[in-house]
C-alpha cells in the first residue's frame, strides 16, 4: 500500500500549480517515522516510548508521549488512510491560508487536540470512574489533528457536504464522521477523534477573537518559513526568469529590463555588461539608444544571414 500512497501523493502534488511544502513535509515525516530507516533508527523513538496514555502522561509528565504520539501509526493501512486524508485537507488549507498560517495552525492543533483528549479522559475518570476504557487507553495517530483540520476546512465550505455518500449540513459533518467511524471501524480512539473536533472548534474561536489583532505565532512562523525558503526561492527565480544565460549577459527573461548595468543589443536582443561597447553575442557596436529601456517592439530587424556572419566573425567560426 505504501508504494501506491507514494505514487498517488506524487501525482496529485505534481498537478498543483502552487505546491504546499508543509503538507508534503508532514506526510514525509509521518512516513519516515513509520518506516524507520536504518540511519535514523538511533534518533527516532520506538512506538512503545510514545504511546499516548493519559495515565502515564500525567503520572510521569511525559511530554514525549504528549507531543510525538500523533506522528506514529500502528500499521500500514492506518498510515495510508491518515496520509491520504492529510493530503486532501492539507492541500486545500495550506493553499488557501498560506504556509506560515498553516504551520502555526498545526503547531496549535497538535498540543490542543492532545490536551483536550487528556482532559476528557481525566474528567471521565473523576466523575464516572472510567479507568480502563479511556484513562489507561493507548493510542497513536494523526487522526485527532485531521478531525480538527476537517472542522476548520468545513468552516470555509458551503452549507452542505457529503460524508460517505450522505449529504449532511457542513457544520455537523465532522460529528457525523465521528459516529460513522466509531460504528464501523474497530479499535479507533473515540476520545482522540472527539478531542480533535473540539480542538478545531477552539481554534476557530481563537482565530475569530484574534482577527482584529496581530498573531505573534503567525509572525514567528512566517519569519522562519521565509528564512528557510529564501535560498530555494532565489534559485527558483534564477531558473524561471533567465531562460538562457551566456557570459555576463542574458537573452530574454524578466530580469533583463531591471538591471541598470546592462544594455540590450539592437540586433540580437542580448543583454551585455554596461562596461562593454560591443555585443558579446554578435559583435554589433553599442548605439546611443541601446539600453535596458528599449522595448522589444523597437528592436530593428536584421537579416539572419548578416547576424550569422557577425557571430562567426566574433567567435572565430565556432
Amino acid at each position: 500500500m505504501l508504494p501506491l500512497l507514494a505514487l498517488h501523493a506524487v501525482t496529485e502534488y505534481c498537478r498543483l500549480d502552487r505546491k504546499p511544502p508543509l503538507t508534503a513535509g508532514l506526510m514525509a515525516a509521518n512516513t519516515i517515522v513509520y518506516l524507520r530507516p536504518e540511519f535514523l533508527d538511533h534518533i527516532i523513538p520506538y512506538i512503545d516510548e510514545v504511546w499516548f496514555n493519559p495515565h502515564l502522561v500525567l503520572k510521569y509528565k511525559d511530554l514525549k508521549r504528549f507531543l510525538l504520539s500523533p506522528f506514529y501509526h500502528i500499521n500500514e493501512s492506518h498510515l495510508v488512510y491518515n496520509m491520504l486524508s492529510l493530503l486532501w485537507k492539507g492541500i486545500q488549507l495550506e493553499t488557501s491560508m498560506g504556509t506560515a498560517e498553516f504551520a502555526s495552525m498545526i503547531a496549535v492543533l497538535v498540543p490542543m487536540s492532545q490536551g483536550i483528549t487528556l482532559l476528557l479522559s481525566k474528567l471521565l475518570l473523576l466523575f464516572f470512574d472510567y479507568d480502563t476504557p479511556y484513562y489507561r487507553e493507548y493510542a497513536v495517530g494523526f487522526s485527532g489533528v485531521l478531525f480538527a483540520m476537517k472542522v476548520i476546512l468545513n468552516a470555509q465550505s458551503g452549507p452542505y457536504t457529503y460524508v460517505n455518500g450522505l449529504m449532511v449540513p457542513t457544520r455537523y459533518a465532522a460529528w457525523a464522521e465521528l459516529i460513522l467511524i466509531q460504528m464501523f471501524v474497530p479499535g479507533v480512539s473515540f476520545l482522540g477523534h472527539l478531542g480533535g473536533i473540539l480542538a478545531g472548534l477552539g481554534y476557530l474561536h481563537l482565530k475569530s477573537s484574534l482577527s482584529g489583532s496581530s498573531n505573534p505565532l503567525i509572525k514567528l512562523v512566517r519569519g522562519l518559513v521565509g528564512a528557510v525558503s529564501f535560498p530555494f526561492k532565489y534559485l527558483w527565480g534564477i531558473g524561471s526568469y533567465r531562460r538562457r544565460v551566456h557570459g555576463r549577459g542574458a537573452v530574454g527573461g524578466r530580469w533583463a529590463g531591471n538591471r541598470s548595468d546592462t544594455w540590450r543589443c539592437q540586433a540580437c536582443t542580448f543583454d551585455n555588461s554596461g562596461l562593454l561597447t560591443f555585443c558579446e553575442m554578435c559583435g554589433t557596436g553599442r548605439s546611443q539608444d541601446s539600453s535596458f529601456h528599449t522595448p522589444t517592439s523597437e528592436v530593428h530587424d536584421i537579416a539572419l544571414e548578416e547576424l550569422r556572419r557577425r557571430r562567426v566573425q566574433r567567435f572565430g567560426g565556432l
